[in-house]
């Protein structure tokens, strides 16, 4: 059996999400479910999300829009009190280089964009689509593995911009010194975050009993890991709100072939991670 919160899984940030996995645990564990003592970790996301055994995770909209749809039963989205969006959803921010901050959408066309995985709403999906609306691109594009990768390009001169969502962005101004080097110059339109996930064969009754725990859970946090982990409640999570999700253009100038996408030297495979 697998539980998992995968999308904000910072090492920074893993004793608050423990100890909200061992909340949830012991409130299904009282209405009569069992479920896994400890959270997995380090393991294919995609196994994950797509294992039969899957009780409770946390994934995207886009792999949910390209892959998962039939595969699990979406339970709820989270709520972090985002600027600029209502409750279960999230948006971007498109970071650049402080010296850089002066840059308009037209200057983007000459600006390498750093982006943490092609199957990313936030990260690739949201800016592609953000610039398509404004009639721009990007010079090229490089896949860096993670969010918080892709912020530090940016402020090591290795990427010109990257958009990094706004709960990550949070994360790398609360961990990371180098954020000082960063600007925002922008944010992305709103879109139904990360929702919490089982699998699809979960009974009505099992579904139910999860979101359930996961309210109660999420309600009862401490304050302390409230404001490390930054989650104020739940949402409904609307299947149709993550299927009607915009996504680039398919063959347009803004979906590069693979030759422009180049890995950056030294960065991590593409895996699924904001870290």
């Amino acid at each position: 059996m697998i539980a998992s919160l995968p999308m904000y899984d910072w090492p920074e940030v893993q004793p608050a999400n423990d100890r909200l996995w061992r909340a949830m645990h012991d409130s299904l564990a009282r209405s009569g479910v069992e479920a896994p003592e400890t959270l997995t970790r380090h393991e294919d996301l995609w196994a994950q999300w797509e294992a039969p055994d899957l009780l409770f995770s946390q994934t995207c909209s886009l792999p949910y829009q390209m892959r998962l749809k039939g595969k699990v039963t979406l339970l709820a989205s989270p709520d972090y009190r985002l600027d600029g969006c209502p409750p279960g959803y999230y948006a971007s921010k498109i970071v650049v280089r402080r010296a850089d901050d002066w840059v308009a959408p037209r200057d983007w066309r000459a600006m390498r964009l750093a982006f943490n995985e092609l199957r990313s709403q936030s990260g690739w999906a949201s800016i592609l689509t953000h610039a398509q609306t404004l009639g721009t691109g990007f010079a090229s594009q490089i896949a860096s593995g993670a969010h918080r990768t892709s912020a530090r390009m940016v402020a090591e001169g290795k990427a010109d911009i990257a958009a990094i969502d706004a709960q990550s962005w949070r994360m790398v101004q609360a961990y990371d010194l180098w954020a000082t080097k960063l600007s925002v110059i922008g944010q992305t339109r709103a879109t139904p975050a990360t929702p919490f996930v089982t699998a699809v064969s979960a009974s009505g009754d099992m579904r139910a009993k999860l979101c359930q725990a996961l309210q109660a859970t999420v309600a009862q946090l401490p304050a302390s890991d409230r404001a490390v982990l930054h989650l104020h409640g739940v949402a409904p999570a609307e299947e149709i709100a993550y299927l009607t999700v915009p996504t680039p253009h398919s063959g347009s100038q803004w979906r590069q072939d693979s030759a422009d996408r180049t890995a950056a030297p030294g960065m991590p495979p593409l895996q699924f991670r904001t870290n």
